[in-house]
């Protein structure tokens, strides 16, 4: 099978095209076809082996994993035979996250990981993002934030994917909801329920004499310190992106008061956990409450200029790769 391999950590350019083995599934596993893959900024994170302490779980001085992505949605091909949970031939979508990559034809895993039926509604590219913003921001909003009807929301990153799907979720959840991103993006932020919009190039989003319950930062280029002066008495700061800023403040800000600092590695969470949360936001996908944005699809050979404009940090919704 085709696979975009990583033997170093890097730029874009350690990522190539190589002929692999294609995976035979063990006795508890399926065999899926993939139709789509993400490129995510959690892939390109790991690309680059940063932040060093993740090299842990990577990798110390290479990566481990070779074959590159983890989320994905596509077609069973084969069964092991002890698989009662799924049939050759269903249309599945999830995730694979230490264990084998996704950006490559086929991928083997296991029945009870984190992997689910996909709604018919949507299409595979679609299907294969859910594991990234859908999930996460489900996770951050729903069970870290608590956001409730009456909450005033700040996400910053808004047109990203985890962002876009925030948006989504607290308006859905009947929060106004107050979105930061470029002019470009602003009639894109809008159109997915936000009822404020700031132009980061033109306003300082702390230093508008607003205060919030939540600020969600999928970007994690706020200050943690200046974020928490504009939550309200019991607010919460709410960011994927873990730094050393963000880990002092976590544990300072359970001294300070009722103000909170929250992260989560939800990739990290166990499978039976993650896998509730896909389908939670699978149903809201095909109940057509939360809708999924597809900037950019590049065939796997086009790997390289996918993952640059990942880099840029100016995409727009999903960006995917099609084998």
């Amino acid at each position: 099978m085709q696979a975009i391999v990583q033997t170093r950590y890097g730029a874009p350019d350690v990522l190539h095209l190589e002929q692999r083995p294609t995976p035979v599934p063990k006795q508890d596993e399926l065999l899926v076809r993939i139709e789509a893959s993400p490129v995510t900024a959690a892939d390109t994170m790991m690309r680059r082996g940063i932040p060093y302490y993740g090299r842990l779980f990577l990798g110390l001085l290479k990566p481990r994993q070779t074959i590159t992505g983890t989320g994905f949605s596509g077609v069973i091909e084969a069964t092991g035979s002890a698989v009662q949970q799924f049939t050759v031939g269903e249309h599945v979508m999830g995730e694979s996250v230490l264990n084998a990559g996704t950006h490559c034809q086929y991928v083997c895993v296991a029945q009870h990981d984190v992997i689910s039926r996909k709604p018919e509604n949507i299409s595979h590219a679609e299907a294969a993002t859910l594991c990234d913003g859908p999930v996460t921001s489900f996770h951050f909003l729903h069970r870290l934030g608590e956001v409730q009807a009456g909450h005033r929301v700040l996400i910053n990153g808004a047109a990203g994917s985890l962002g876009s799907a925030a948006v989504q979720l607290a308006k859905g959840a009947g929060a106004t909801v107050v979105g930061v991103c470029s002019t470009k993006n602003h009639e894109f932020v809008r159109s997915l329920g936000a009822d404020e919009v700031i132009d980061y190039h033109l306003a300082d989003p702390l230093n508008t004499g607003d205060t919030f319950d939540l600020v969600y930062d999928t970007i994690g280029n706020f200050s943690v310190a200046r974020a928490l002066t504009v939550l309200r008495a019991d607010g919460r700061f709410l960011s994927p992106v873990l730094s050393l800023s963000l880990l002092k403040s976590m544990l300072f800000s359970r001294l300070r008061g009722n103000r909170q600092v929250r992260f989560s590695a939800t990739g990290l969470l166990p499978a039976t956990e993650r896998l509730e949360i896909l389908q939670r936001v699978a149903r809201l996908t095909a109940e057509e409450k939360l809708h999924i944005s597809i900037s950019g699809e590049y065939a796997l050979s086009d790997i390289v200029a996918a993952n640059t404009v990942v880099d840029s940090g100016h995409k727009r919704g999903n960006i995917v790769v099609r084998p």
